[in-house]
């Protein structure tokens, strides 16, 4: 038997399982982008604080309902950027390694997106 026949001159080809993703060492698809994020959901909560005060101070109702709103598509916002980093890099790496895991990234986004949709 030559080298050939038992692949012995074969390169080397790493499975799935070989393969190590920036996922694996802990690093979620928003860490590019976390402290722009933090700095997004800091002003989100200043205008959750700001519906309190309103609210305190008896401001009329649909003045009120106008800052839900906005407060409520800011959140919305959010969660589409922060879902979008998700399916670029998590379902993404999960992709690159095939098998269950993709199976597994591909129906948790599309339970994520589900919530997002109900409400």
């Amino acid at each position: 038997m030559t080298t050939t026949e038992t692949g012995a001159d074969a390169p080397f080809a790493p499975d799935a399982t070989d393969i190590v993703t920036d996922h694996d060492r802990g690093v979620h698809g928003y860490h590019k982008q976390k402290q722009e994020h933090l700095k997004r959901l800091r002003r989100i909560e200043g205008q959750i604080r700001g519906l309190q005060r309103m609210v305190d101070e008896d401001v009329y109702c649909i003045d009120i309902l106008t800052q839900v709103s906005a407060s409520t598509k800011a959140l919305q916002s959010f969660a589409l950027q922060l879902l979008e980093e998700h399916l670029r890099h998590c379902v993404a790496d999960a992709a690159v390694k095939g098998g269950d895991e993709i199976d597994a990234k591909v129906k948790e986004a599309t339970q994520a997106i589900a919530r997002m949709l109900r409400t």
